[in-house]
């Protein structure tokens, strides 16, 4: 039996490694298994990845980076998820539709009705058998993305949702809004609207949902992992 599991999460939240851990897992028992992951996945998703993380200066508005997922999403589906589950294997997506309605809905603000819709639409209304959520502290994760990223040459590091804090308060300061928002929205605000955002799914789909402390070391949110994949089995 095939299954579709994907693995969501904030920035520095661990599921590169966990997805990759996982799947060598699930091979050594002999279960085909495809890891992919998004925005990416074709060839079109690759070069669409390119612009979403943008490392230059060009301006994304929020619509467009929405239709920007989907486009990729839709390709992603059909030239590479559908096919490898009609083939017999497991696929393992390190994000999916979920990481829209956290990212650009709860983090950008736009209609969440619409999004559904339009993930329906791009994923051919594809649902993960499972859905599994690293969670943990938004300073963490970003403190782990930063080093990650440490030494790396400029156009490779930081991307743009890395990048978010700074740019939101270079855009206040210019405003001269600082002292009147800073202390309502608190240091992350975007990411943590985002962490919010993906507990708030996970509330209402707790069938689906399994949160993982990601907070943990490597190690033991592995073993957490194979535990709920074995559930699968």
């Amino acid at each position: 039996m095939t299954r579709f599991v994907t693995f969501e999460g904030i920035e520095g939240c661990g599921k590169t490694t966990q997805i990759r851990l996982a799947a060598a897992w699930l091979a050594e028992r002999g279960i085909p298994v495809l890891a992919t992951a998004e925005p990416g996945g074709t060839p079109l998703g690759r070069k669409i990845r390119e612009i979403l993380l943008n490392r230059s200066s060009c301006a994304i508005g929020a619509e467009a980076e929405l239709l920007l997922f989907a486009a990729a999403r839709a390709q992603h589906v059909r030239e590479t998820i559908l096919p490898a589950l009609e083939e017999g294997q497991w696929v393992l997506c390190d994000r999916f539709a979920d990481a829209t309605l956290a990212y650009q809905g709860f983090g950008r603000g736009l209609d969440a009705a619409f999004i559904r819709t339009l993930n329906d639409f791009s994923t051919c209304s594809l649902k993960p058998d499972l859905t599994l959520l690293f969670d943990l502290p938004v300073e963490a994760g970003l403190a782990r993305a930063k080093k990650r990223t440490a030494g790396t040459r400029a156009q490779k590091a930081e991307d743009r949702f890395e990048r978010e804090e700074k740019a939101f308060y270079r855009k206040i300061k210019d405003r001269h809004h600082t002292q009147l928002l800073l202390p309502s929205l608190g240091r992350y605000w975007f990411h943590e609207r985002i962490r919010d955002g993906y507990l708030n799914l996970a509330a209402g789909e707790p069938e689906r949902f399994r949160i993982i402390d990601g907070a943990a070391d490597v190690e033991t949110v592995h073993r957490e992992v194979c535990l709920r994949l074995a559930e699968l089995l």
